[in-house]
């Protein structure tokens, strides 16, 4: 099915006001183009560790809405120009221009599946649930995934690193905290090589969700992995259901900039001689990382493990 797309240039101090007209006339979703940067409080708990460069701010943005019925794009258009008309007094509405172009009805949720097929890291095979096990790979220590709204499928580097520490430190019976727990793959991971329990954090509700469809997939209890939604920084209610001194590994495969936070508070969750594996570092942040585990007297560092521009390093606590 094809959508007709409609896109109004204006100004970004207009957005607001033109968002509202859009929404009066009947048009119940838009899309907003800019050059305005994000702020700490829009990325913080976004997977990025490296914004693209958007360009200087210039003021300019684009609005966008999609019909599938254009029967009435005469009087929308109409409309639009009588609210927009309306407004000019009140703010500056820039260029005021509409273009129109056709965009394919895709199922954006579901898409990228075609894209996640199975692969192994060392000697585990790791697949989307809707795909078979290969011939060649049924030996192997199997972790099926379907991450859904949530971050991780194991593709990733950083996964990957993250992966390989807790198979060299994962004894039976331990018990693992992990830290952006996303889809639950690391947890799933370190249940299967022996831990006896996880406790997983994650600041996205849907980890929750995943997490616990995950556990079936793999045929692992749920009362082996419980996942809360929030933040073990500053989340004094995280902190206390977690527990204190009381893991064995520790892992947090998300940013540098938060792993910097994060080596403060994960001591406290650790057994004295605890592991915490840490990834999720661009190359570009390794010494960032580094100095500031080196400056925590509670550890110390016992190695670093690389993965193309990406970065693992592993610490005890002391």
């Amino acid at each position: 099915m094809k959508w007709s797309k409609f896109t109004l240039t204006t100004t970004t101090a207009a957005v607001d006001l033109v968002s509202s007209l859009l929404d009066e006339i009947g048009i119940e979703g838009i899309e907003i183009e800019d050059h305005v940067p994000l702020t700490e409080a829009e990325t913080k708990g976004m997977f990025i560790d490296i914004l693209p460069d958007m360009g200087p701010d210039d003021g300019v943005a684009k609005v966008s809405f999609y019909l599938e019925d254009v029967s009435e794009i005469d009087r929308i258009m109409r409309e639009i120009k009588e609210g927009l008309d309306e407004l000019s007094p009140f703010v500056d509405l820039g260029e005021r221009t509409i273009t129109s172009s056709e965009t394919e009805d895709k199922d954006w949720i579901n898409n990228w599946k075609q894209y996640f097929k199975p692969f192994t890291v060392d000697d585990i095979l790791i697949k989307p649930t809707w795909e078979e096990i290969p011939d060649t790979d049924q030996d192997k220590l199997l972790i099926q995934i379907d991450p859904g709204t949530a971050f991780g499928t194991g593709q990733h580097e950083t996964t990957q690193l993250c992966i390989r520490q807790l198979k060299k430190y994962v004894k039976p019976g331990m018990r693992l905290l992990d830290v952006g727990t996303g889809s639950g793959i690391l947890g799933i991971a370190a249940l299967k090589l022996g831990a006896a329990s996880v406790f997983g954090t994650d600041l996205d509700e849907n980890a929750i969700t995943a997490v616990g469809e995950n556990l079936e997939a793999n045929r692992v209890g749920k009362d082996s992995f419980q996942v809360v939604q929030g933040n073990i920084i500053d989340d004094e209610k995280v902190q206390a259901l977690a527990g204190h001194g009381c893991y064995d590994i520790a892992v947090a495969n998300i940013l540098a900039p938060v792993i910097i936070l994060l080596q403060k508070e994960i001591p406290l969750h650790l057994k004295p001689g605890g592991i915490f594996i840490t990834s999720g570092i661009i190359n570009t942040k390794e010494e960032a990382v580094r100095q500031a585990l080196e400056a925590n007297r509670e550890l110390e560092i016992v190695e670093t493990t690389y993965q193309g521009e990406w970065v693992s390093i592993t610490a005890r606590r002391r």
